[in-house]
């Protein structure tokens, strides 16, 4: 079944497959030009669980959807991770949430150590897996000069908790394995129902620094269900918060990469301009992040003239700025020794892991859900796609680097010549027993939101997919061969989120 983003199908219009033909038709379809984009499972009023496959075909920009059903007295299937790498996780997060089992998963391990949603014995009793947090099972390394070095699960600061556990020979990184979901946040679940309001609050409190990109993504799912035409205006302001989220986070970025690298004048200038578009986001809409602005119908806060004329003075200042200072981080042997060669993802590496956003570009995917599956705002106004070459932190570096001037590029253009209108329009009752997908380009990447409304017009289910969910297994790939000195500058080129996989 085709669908395109932020589209609808009626979930009886969604064919179900045998569940050999359900995975020979996944394989066959991701070896020739798709991709897994989401996995994951929805129990049935019959007490079956239907498993929904999600398949991104980018030349087309369009979208595949395959299901089949699982009864509570088989609860299993053949796993497809040995044939296709990218759906380890979303197998691990199936068994984990349904007590469901992949049936020859190669690496069958806890996501988030919560019991399942369908009242079973966990598949963890079953397979006598250790669920506790402390006694994770790690994969070891043997061998008498080989040592472990454990990082974590406290970190000093904000963050959330995150364990890496490095096997390494010497200073080499033979294997590091990354333990999340110490939260037990249970978002998915708390989305379900019919409180709007209160999911809505959720979705921004999804990943803290991608509040315009999670919220985005519901609002338009709710839209979608409710048939409500949004004002052409509010997704011009949509579109403007989510590149101001994006520079913020960019900048920041570039900033803590030349802290990694002990070149402190550009990270003392790119933290203060990060504060530069944060304090855009909250001139706009009251907070730093920009929660409170999106909700299904438009936005609450509308950008007059002058505000207009002030965001561009601001940003071709910031221009200037950023042309400067990214100048002198890009030219610096030191810095250019630290990035260059390290914690590199080759393109075949990449596409087998599935990986997405920066972290795919930096390895010459071509993937942007802005170009390749364009929604609102973006059907309108082209962002070129930002390209790296080497797949290390310097690519990653640079794909951030020309992401900035291009969101730039594009705020200039748009700002002066928004769209007239209203900036909201009420929208109604959800049609019942329905699918839609959501996508949005986030800053770190691909943010999919998956709505299924029951029978009274509530969510049966509501499934995030955060670009990190992809991203966690390649970070760990980067690091193979690498010197664990090397880690802090690595995954902060990653910057990967933890409460955004910890759903």
């Amino acid at each position: 079944m085709e669908l395109f983003n932020g589209g609808q199908i009626p979930l009886s219009k969604i064919s179900t497959l045998g569940l050999e033909e359900f995975r020979t038709q996944i394989l066959n379809r991701c070896h020739a030009d798709a991709r897994l984009v989401n996995f994951f499972g929805h129990l049935e009023p019959s007490g079956q669980v239907r498993l929904l496959a999600i398949l991104g075909l980018d030349e087309e920009a369009s979208l595949e959807i395959l299901s089949t059903m699982i009864s509570p007295a088989s609860a299993q299937f053949g796993s497809l991770t040995n044939d296709l790498p990218q759906a380890h996780l979303f197998e691990r997060e199936i068994a984990e949430q349904w007590a469901i089992l992949p049936q020859g998963h190669p690496w069958l391990k806890p996501v988030r150590y919560h019991s399942n949603y369908r009242g079973a014995v966990d598949i963890w009793k079953n397979i006598a897996a250790k669920t506790i947090p402390g006694e994770y099972p790690f994969y070891a390394v043997e061998g008498e000069e080989v040592h472990e070095v454990g990082v974590g699960p406290v970190h000093a600061g904000i963050i959330e908790p995150g364990h890496f556990r490095f096997q390494c020979h010497g200073e080499e990184i033979l294997h590091l394995e990354i333990q999340l979901g110490y939260q037990h946040r249970g978002i998915e679940p708390l989305m379900a129902g019919a409180n709007l309001k209160r999911s809505m609050l959720l979705s921004e409190s999804t990943a803290g620094d991608t509040a315009i990109g999670h919220s985005t993504a519901f609002c338009e799912v709710v839209e979608s269900l409710s048939g409500c035409a949004v004002p052409a205006r509010a997704q011009a302001i949509r579109a403007i918060a989510l590149e101001l989220e994006r520079l913020a986070n960019h900048v920041g970025d570039l900033g803590a990469l030349g802290m990694d690298a002990g070149f402190l004048p550009t990270s003392g200038y790119f933290g203060r301009m990060r504060g530069d578009y944060l304090n855009l986001l909250l001139t706009l809409t009251g907070n730093r992040f920009g929660k409170g602005l999106c909700r299904p119908g438009g936005v609450l806060f509308d950008i007059d003239a002058p505000m207009a004329d002030e965001f561009c003075y601001k940003l071709k200042k910031y221009k200037e700025e950023f042309q400067d200072v990214s100048d002198l981080l890009f030219s610096r042997p030191s810095v250019l020794a630290r990035f260059e060669g390290v914690g590199t993802i080759a393109l075949k590496d990449a596409k087998i892991l599935g990986l997405v956003g920066l972290a795919g570009r930096a390895s010459q995917m071509e993937c942007d859900v802005r170009i390749n599956y364009s929604s609102g705002m973006w059907q309108f106004h082209h962002v070129p796609i930002s390209l790296g070459a080497s797949g290390d932190v310097y690519a990653r570096a640079l794909v951030r680097r020309q992401e900035v001037f291009r969101s730039l590029e594009f705020l200039l253009k748009i700002l002066p010549s928004l769209p007239a209108g209203d900036v909201f329009a009420r929208p109604g009752p959800m049609r019942p027993d329905m699918l839609c997908v959501s996508m949005v380009e986030g800053w770190r990447g691909e943010i999919m939101h998956v709505g299924i409304s029951d029978a009274n017009g509530g969510f049966a289910r509501y499934k995030i997919k955060d670009p990190s969910f992809h991203n966690w297994a390649g970070l760990a790939l980067a690091m193979r061969g690498q010197e664990i000195s090397d880690f802090p500058l690595c995954n902060k080129s990653f910057n990967l989120s933890y409460c955004g996989h910890d759903l």
